[in-house]
């Protein structure tokens, strides 16, 4: 079975970490990705606020790393 990615790809996340020697744009161009998800990711948490509360406390917990009720 595949793994999931959240949203950092495995490759972002060598480039980002500097696991694997790229040049300075690879990386540039993987954080921008990873910042231009990370605006969508507010649209998915409006979308939770309105439909889905309890997923939207799970993913809190996860990112804030305290409980949401």
């Amino acid at each position: 079975m595949s793994r999931t990615r959240a949203i950092i790809t495995e490759t972002e996340r060598k480039y980002i970490s500097r696991e694997i020697s790229v040049s300075e744009n690879k990386r540039y161009q993987a954080i921008s990705r990873v910042r231009d998800r990370l605006e969508e990711l507010r649209v998915d948490v409006s979308l939770l606020e309105e439909f889905h509360p309890r997923l939207l406390s799970e993913l809190r917990e996860i990112v804030c790393g305290e409980k949401f009720e």
